[in-house]
């Protein structure tokens, strides 16, 4: 990993807006170690969702605190890490962040219209999260300053590079 970019990188947004993709090319410009969040659901809560039934902030707690025990371990073992995680909530990123200081730890919105995405979700085949869940997660999406947005509009390859250098030049002073 890198010594200009964050420790830590949450590939974030809404169902369908390619967190996993996006996730996996960005750790590999990186030299990172990418997962996906969704790997840390308990069977019951992937059930739940593929239901149709969001999940509550009781459901989701307890898979926070994994995610941030797990972004401790990799830091431990001295590598950087990108965590696709849905993260839409103000609170929930807070959890994830622990106790990082400014810098350790950037969250990245991956943004783009309600159409695109449930029609990229459409596409998708053997995937939980059914397209219904989609209103919910935009409903309860929670933008805020911190976040680094980024058009999903455009290849993997082309917006994995965009988040990388703009993460350089935030390593750099430059933004």
């Amino acid at each position: 990993m890198r010594l200009d970019l964050p420790k830590t990188v949450v590939v974030m947004g809404v169902c369908g807006c390619g967190k996993t993709e996006v996730g996996r090319a960005v750790a590999g410009l990186m030299g990172g170690v990418f997962e996906d969040a969704d790997g840390f659901h308990t069977e019951a809560a992937k059930a739940k969702m593929g239901a149709g039934v969001p999940l509550t902030d009781e459901d989701r707690w307890p898979w926070l605190e994994r995610l941030r025990q797990r972004i401790e371990e990799i830091r431990a073992e001295g590598k950087g890490y990108v965590l696709a995680c849905s993260a839409l909530r103000g609170v929930y990123r807070e959890k994830l962040r622990g106790e990082d200081e400014a810098g350790v730890l950037r969250f990245v919105l991956l943004d783009g219209s309600r159409e695109l995405i449930a029609e990229r979700m459409g596409k998708r085949v053997g995937h939980y999260m059914p397209l219904s869940l989609l209103d919910s997660q935009l409903a309860i999406l929670e933008r805020s300053e911190d976040l680094m947005a980024v058009s999903i509009e455009g290849s993997v390859e082309a917006i994995a590079q965009g988040i990388v250098e703009r993460l350089e030049r935030e390593g750099a002073g430059d933004e």
